[in-house]
């Protein structure tokens, strides 16, 4: 007999809970097929079979909560292999023929029904009318009770922790994204081109964010205890929305990266979002987060906090506004940036200052060149 155990957790992760089981007691599975799905506090975990054979018991049921290297089930790889897994060529080939079979007869039949419309119509019996308790639900006020799943309490617990835990606070600015956009259009094919990736927005802002965090190192920073943790190095969090929940990828120093490394990180970690193949230890740290609720189409919100970060930027909706230019009005694509803070630790003043650093970036793309 062969267990199937939980993997091993990082030292920060302490049990998790069995998602999905992908076979039942009796099934054949293949080296290195998926079992069982585990999900921790971060991310959905895939636990594949380690020799091939009979999934025999299965120890922990789906909604357990399991610990490091807990046994969930056996497999027995001394079974003979199911007849149906050793001859699944022939079986293929077999199942084609009957579907030929099948077809060549179901042709015949409609053949001779069509001969005998008479009899036919009489053998064939009206379904019996619904009625009307049958027709209409009972209610139209139906529940359903749906336990949260370990992401999701967990996001719910650390969002609470932030505003029961900080002193929160967001200050909002504006931000003419015209010559953003208007270097996109330039050079997205040239971009493109040469680095097997789409210019997108996020990478402006990212490099935004890097430069005005080494002006403004406390926003970079994070209290801990009576003492302030502060960072040489800008690891910034990138908020992703995935089925399972909201998720934090992490750049790993993101002062050191290209706008194409840092394009080409975000699609991955979309990607692998989706699938449920981020790894935990991608999710862990960061040291100020980029959240961008405008691709959902929010004009303006109040991001909360990732503890125990101190800083996170909410980007929004690019929207066509009337605005003021040298004593004009005209039609600019601007958008709304928001700073939510902990005050603990940051100052009004230098909150507002940072966002304007970010502003004035983004507005005159130079300065990230030049990182004046």
């Amino acid at each position: 007999m062969k267990e199937i155990k939980v993997p091993i957790l990082p030292e920060s992760i302490n049990e998790a809970t069995v998602a999905a089981w992908h076979k039942k007691p009796g099934d054949y599975v293949e080296l290195d097929d998926v079992i069982v799905e585990i999900e921790t506090d971060k991310v959905v975990l895939e636990v594949p079979a380690e020799e091939s054979g009979i999934l025999s018991k299965i120890s922990a049921k789906e909604g357990a909560t399991v610990k490091e290297q807990q046994v969930l089930g056996l497999i027995d790889d001394e079974a003979d292999i199911p007849e149906e897994a050793s001859e699944e060529t022939t079986n293929e080939t077999s199942e084609t023929a009957s579907q030929v079979e099948t077809e060549t007869a179901e042709t015949d039949q409609s053949t001779k029904i069509e001969k005998q419309p008479e009899k036919a119509q009489e053998e064939v019996e009206p379904s019996p009318e619904p009625t009307s308790s049958q027709a209409q639900p009972s209610s139209n006020r139906m529940e359903e009770r749906v336990p949260m799943t370990r992401i999701r309490k967990t996001i719910a617990n650390r969002l609470h922790s932030a505003t029961q835990n900080s002193a929160m606070l967001t200050t909002f600015n504006e931000v003419d994204m015209s010559e953003i956009l208007s270097m996109r259009e330039s050079y997205k094919e040239a971009f493109e081109n040469k680095y097997s990736v789409k210019l997108g927005l996020m990478s402006f802002f990212v490099k935004a964010a890097v430069e005005s965090l080494k002006k403004f190192p406390t926003v970079n920073a994070y209290i801990d205890g009576d003492d302030i943790v502060y960072h040489a190095y800008c690891d910034v969090s990138i908020a992703v929305s995935s089925d399972r929940g909201l998720v934090v990828p992490v750049l790993r120093d993101a002062h050191k990266m290209g706008m194409h490394d840092i394009e080409k990180g975000i699609v991955d970690f979309a990607v692998r979002a989706k699938d449920g193949t981020l790894g935990i230890e991608e999710m862990s740290g960061g040291t100020f987060t980029i959240s961008n609720g405008g691709v959902f189409g929010s004009l303006l919100s109040t991001p909360i906090l990732n503890s125990p970060q101190s800083a996170i930027l909410g980007m929004h909706k690019t929207q066509d506004r009337p605005v003021a230019v040298n004593g004009e009005v005209v039609i600019r694509p601007m958008m709304y940036l928001a700073l939510s803070y902990d005050h603990r630790i940051i100052d009004g003043k230098e909150a507002v200052q940072f966002l304007i650093s970010i502003k004035e970036a983004l507005e005159d793309p130079t300065r990230l060149l030049l990182k004046v």
